[in-house]
């Protein structure tokens, strides 16, 4: 099968965990496809964002069994990325800086009510 560069990656992941490592060491945490590689990744991020990528580190994140209705299902398999962007390049993703209030350390202010 072959994928698309933006069938690769499938959207950000925005957590607490995530976005300290993004404003402390500059790391992205994307969640990508399943069946995709470190260098399929890799590629995917270079040609969507225009940076140049140092590293790319995957975690596999295997579904729960949950059980509804006295059933037992599993959800689906995650995989996520932690991409390394090499010196002076940075990736803006849209609300990434809005979580966890880290628009007021940005520089810009909030009005008070």
């Amino acid at each position: 099968m072959e994928l698309n560069i933006y069938d690769i990656i499938k959207r950000p992941v925005i957590t607490s965990k995530s976005i300290e490592l993004y404003k402390k060491l500059g790391k992205i945490t994307l969640e990508v496809h399943t069946s995709a590689n470190k260098t399929m990744i890799k590629d995917a991020v270079e040609k969507i964002w225009a940076v140049k990528v140092a590293g790319v580190g995957v975690v596999n994140l295997e579904g729960k069994v949950k059980t509804f209705a006295r059933r037992d299902f599993k959800s689906s398999d995650r995989k996520k990325a932690i991409i390394t962007l090499k010196q002076g390049y940075k990736i803006e993703i849209p609300g990434m800086l809005e979580t966890m209030g880290a628009v007021e350390s940005a520089g810009v202010e909030k009005e008070d009510n």
